[in-house]
């Protein structure tokens, strides 16, 4: 039998397909934008987990000396007198026990002896006053140089606070950005699902128009052999 099919046919045979094809490339194209958000939001949570590791590690690392600057800053505080009295006494009665104070105050005093006892003046009034006038002097010099001391571990802390600042703003910055990537990711995912669906639905409408005129050409009479239909069936397609 030969192939008989009319130009009208195999116009309705080409609706049907790009329909298919249409409605095919529709769902790949909203699988892709699908993969493709997912792949993005997994890369960006990625890389926020390692910004925080990297701020852990930072933090953990400058602890230390954050701490040693919080505690030589209250030091420097007692000494002053900034947390009270009692707290001052403490400070300078600290100092006064120490092993520095003890050590240094009886080595002065030893060497003021010894001076005046080479000069014969051992029990004049100068070595008195000289010995009486020593512990004070000493006393002041600790507490200066105590507080000097002090004051570079809480130099040194505040500096540590401030690269630990430095480094939660970095990485809350960078997660920020991350996280509006994040958004913008999804809302083009969204759009390019929504235009592939709009497109698949384009091309249904499409191939239902083009079914209609062909259906207006099925109707036509014996003229056009039994239409598009008849021509189907005479080769099993229904």
């Amino acid at each position: 039998m030969a192939l008989g099919i009319s130009a009208a046919t195999w116009a309705g045979i080409g609706a049907i397909g790009s329909v298919g094809v249409g409605l095919y490339g529709a769902s790949q194209a909203g699988d892709a934008a699908a993969g493709a958000n997912a792949a993005t939001q997994a890369g960006n949570q990625a890389a926020m987990a390692e910004q925080q590791r990297q701020f852990d590690a930072i933090q953990k690392l400058l602890s230390p000396y954050v701490n040693a600057g919080t505690g030589a800053l209250a030091g420097q505080q007692n000494l002053l007198g900034l947390n009270g009295n009692g707290a001052q006494q403490g400070a300078i009665n600290g100092i006064k026990g120490s092993p520095a104070y003890t050590s240094a105050l009886r080595a002065g005093e030893n060497s003021i002896l010894q001076n005046a006892s080479a000069t014969g003046g051992l029990r004049g009034g100068n070595v008195q006053s000289a010995l009486s006038q020593f512990s004070p002097q000493l006393l002041t010099q600790l507490i200066q140089q105590q507080y000097s001391n002090l004051g570079g571990l809480s130099s040194m802390g505040q500096n540590a606070a401030a690269g630990v600042g430095n480094a939660g703003m970095s990485a809350g910055n960078n997660i920020s950005n991350l996280l509006s990537a994040n958004g913008q990711s999804g809302a083009a995912s969204i759009l390019a699902q929504g235009q592939a669906s709009a497109g698949g639905l384009n091309s249904l409408l499409g191939g239902i128009g083009a079914m209609g005129g062909l259906a207006r050409y099925n109707g036509g009479g014996a003229a056009n052999s039994g239409g598009l239909m008849g021509d189907l069936a005479s080769y099993g397609v229904f």
